[in-house]
């Protein structure tokens, strides 16, 4: 399936999205708040990292399927089980994180921002590239002339 391919790219170019994003806001955070504000920029990019990767992670999983008569209930169950999945954890996550006060929200905040913003960034331009065409097994309508 041509998906797969977009996907895994998602994936790839999203993990190294990461990866300078860890890097780079953990020192701003460092510079900012000391250990405080490099834990909260690691904590929000590892948050961002695996909501990010839930989701495409789910479609490459759900994509085995494929072929399937069962295919697309299959498909949106697991997308709609990751998301439900992520929306609980991030519940947690929330309630969990606002109990600690060693961390800069601030910095935490703007790490997930940047995340997100990346991570779409990289889903706009690696699908824009894609040769997925939006019509599967389209077939000419048959021309049939009729004679009174």
């Amino acid at each position: 399936m041509k998906s797969t391919a977009v996907f895994r790219t998602i994936l790839v170019w999203g993990g190294l999205l990461t990866l300078a994003i860890a890097v780079l806001a953990s020192g701003i955070g460092f510079l900012v708040d000391g250990t405080n504000g490099l834990v909260s920029a690691l904590v929000g990019t590892l948050m961002s990292a695996v909501f990010l990767g839930i989701t495409g992670a789910s479609i490459l999983f759900a994509n085995r399927f494929y072929g399937r008569d069962m295919y697309v209930p299959i498909f949106f169950g697991v997308v709609m089980g990751g998301w439900i999945v992520k929306f609980i954890v991030f519940l947690v996550l929330v309630v969990v994180l606002k109990e600690q006060t060693t961390l800069n929200t601030t910095v935490l905040f703007l790490s997930i921002l940047a995340s997100v913003i990346g991570g779409l960034v990289i889903d706009v331009v690696v699908i824009a590239r894609s040769r997925i065409p939006y019509v599967s097994d389209a077939k000419e309508p048959s021309t049939h002339s009729h004679s009174d």
